[in-house]
């Protein structure tokens, strides 16, 4: 007889274990017999599909990533700008210039701040880089005339931290393990659509469910070979005599796998 076979999901990526759930919906959504048929179980399964695609996409990327790359970004040109600047006085025939510039550029060779290290730190480095630059060394910064570039070094500083500081009250409103919750909600939902396919194939008979079987069985393929690296036998479609298809899956989906891979 004709039927679904086994799959692991619990051993699929988040990106793909999603992608599978949802080409299952959208197949089962446009089957009118399965749709009329098991519609408590597809209805099951969107309500899952969707909170699992919220949580994926949270577990993803926050909203405020670009903001904070273009803050960053901003702040570097900043502090490079002022740099070159100091810098550019080392050589100047005034000596109280050139006095001053040795100062601050021996202020910047103390910190060896480095745009590429890791954000916080630079956040960090650069508050105390600015608040002496804003103090003990505020006469030779005016020397050079150099408070605009630390005036808006600051503000992109500023600007970072601020936002650093809200993505972690972002990800803070985000339930522990919700990714993991929504998975396996999914994955019960896929379970009890595939056996309630499987019973009405055997009662009412598997012609008019052939094809979303035939259907689901070579997604079931795919992403065993594709996505998990088992071997897998193509299967047979519903005019070739309704053999077995798919072949065993090693170690069955009993949700109860390991924690998925990110």
């Amino acid at each position: 007889m004709k039927e679904i076979e086994d799959i692991s999901l619990s051993r699929m990526n988040n990106g793909a274990h999603y992608l599978f759930v949802s080409h299952i919906l959208q197949r089962a959504e446009a089957d009118a017999k399965v749709k009329e048929r098991a519609a408590a179980q597809v209805s099951a399964l969107k309500a899952a599909a969707d909170e699992e695609n919220a949580n994926l996409k949270l577990s993803t990327k926050s909203l405020l990533t670009d903001d904070i790359a273009a803050a960053d970004s901003e702040r570097d040109a900043f502090y490079s700008g002022y740099k070159k600047a100091v810098q550019g006085f080392l050589n100047m025939p005034v000596a109280d210039i050139a006095q001053a510039a040795k100062v601050l550029n021996q202020h910047i060779k103390d910190y060896d701040i480095d745009p590429r290290m890791q954000l916080d730190k630079e956040s960090g480095m650069l508050l105390n880089f600015i608040e002496d630059l804003e103090g003990k060394y505020a006469a030779q910064v005016t020397t050079l005339s150099l408070t605009p570039f630390v005036t808006n070094l600051k503000a992109a500083n500023e600007r970072v931290i601020s936002l650093t500081a809200e993505r972690t009250e972002e990800r803070m409103t985000v339930t522990v393990g919700a990714m993991k919750d929504s998975r396996r909600a999914s994955d019960e939902a896929y379970r009890m659509l595939v056996k309630m396919v499987n019973a009405l194939a055997l009662v009412e008979g598997e012609a008019e469910y052939a094809n979303f079987i035939d259907y689901v069985n070579t997604e079931i393929v795919h992403f065993k070979r594709e996505v998990l690296g088992q071997s897998a036998k193509p299967t047979q479609p519903s005019g070739d005599g309704g053999g077995q298809p798919g072949g065993g899956d090693e170690g069955g989906d009993d949700g109860e796998s390991p924690d998925p891979i990110v």
